[in-house]
C-alpha cells in the first residue's frame, strides 16, 4: 500500500511569534521554520505503518516555495522514500491546498493519504476535509489511534465524552491528533542518504490548479498583555474581589 503524506513549513513551535509593524501579518524574517508538529506525527506514523509491513512506500509532498524543500529532507531522513514538492510563492489557502493534494491523489493513487489535523499557523482545521470531500474518500479526523487491517481503517478519535471508533474504507484520508504517537528523532547516518533520496518538483499549473487567495487578511495583532495575579489570604477576600473588582459574581 502506497501512502501518501502532506506537510507544511511553519514558524518554528519554540519561537516567539512577532507582529508586523504594519499589522499586515506575522515577521517571518531571521526566524527558524520548522515542520508543522501534527504533520511529523501524520509522518510518523506512516513510518511505523511501513514497519509493520502494512506500507510498502511512502511519498511525502509539500506546498510552497523553493526552501520547503528542507522540510522534504526531514520527512525524508524520518523515513519516507521519496518527495513531492508543489513549489509556489504564492499563499496557499485551504481549499487550493486540497485541490492540490486532490489532483496528487489522482496522479499518486495511494491508499491511504494522512496530513496533521491543522496547521500551527493559520490553525484552520480544513485541508484534510476538504481533501475528502473531493476525492470522495471516507475520512478519520483527529486519529488518537490508527490500525489497517486488510482494505479497512480503523481510526479512534477522542470526543467530549470519551472516544470514538470509526471504520473507513480504503482509500482513505486520515488526520493526526497529538496523542497518535511521538515522532523520531532523524539520525546522522539518514540525514545524509535522505539527500540521495528522489526529491520531485511540480508547479500548480502542471496540476492544472489556479492559487490565488480566496480570502484576504485584513490585519493582525498581538493579544494584549495579561495583568499579573494576586494572591488572596481566604475565600472571603476572593468572592469580594470577583464580586466588586472583576464584577464577575
Amino acid at each position: 500500500m502506497k501512502v501518501l503524506v502532506a506537510v507544511k513549513r511553519v514558524l518554528d513551535y519554540n519561537v516567539k511569534v512577532r507582529v508586523k509593524p504594519d499589522n499586515s501579518g506575522v515577521d517571518l524574517a531571521n526566524v527558524k521554520m520548522a515542520m508543522n508538529p501534527f504533520c511529523e506525527i501524520a509522518v510518523e506514523e506512516a513510518v511505523r505503518l511501513k514497519e509493520k509491513g502494512i506500507a510498502t512506500e511512502i511519498v511525502v509532498a509539500t506546498i510552497g516555495p523553493k526552501v520547503t524543500q528542507e522540510q522534504l529532507r526531514t520527512a525524508l531522513a524520518l523515513g519516507a522514500d521519496r518527495a513531492i514538492q508543489i513549489e509556489t510563492d504564492e499563499e496557499v489557502q485551504s481549499l487550493e491546498a486540497a485541490k492540490l493534494l486532490k489532483a496528487l491523489v489522482d496522479k499518486e493513487q495511494p491508499g491511504l493519504v494522512i496530513l496533521g489535523k491543522q496547521s500551527i499557523d493559520s490553525d484552520n482545521n480544513q485541508t484534510g476535509q476538504m481533501l475528502a470531500q473531493l476525492t470522495g474518500m471516507g475520512q478519520g479526523t483527529f486519529a488518537s489511534e490508527l490500525v489497517i487491517e486488510g482494505d479497512n481503517a480503523q481510526v479512534t478519535r477522542e470526543i467530549d465524552g470519551g472516544l470514538v471508533t470509526v471504520s473507513l474504507k480504503l482509500p482513505a484520508v486520515v488526520t493526526t491528533d497529538l496523542r497518535l504517537n511521538e515522532p523520531r528523532y532523524a539520525s546522522l547516518p539518514n540525514i545524509m542518504k535522505a539527500k540521495k533520496k528522489p526529491l520531485e518538483t511540480m508547479t500548480p499549473a502542471d496540476l492544472g490548479v489556479e492559487v490565488a487567495p480566496r480570502l484576504t487578511t485584513l490585519k493582525v495583532e498581538a493579544p494584549k498583555p495579561r495583568q499579573a495575579g494576586i494572591k488572596v489570604e481566604d475565600v472571603a477576600q476572593l468572592v469580594d474581589k470577583l464580586k466588586n473588582e472583576a464584577k464577575v459574581i
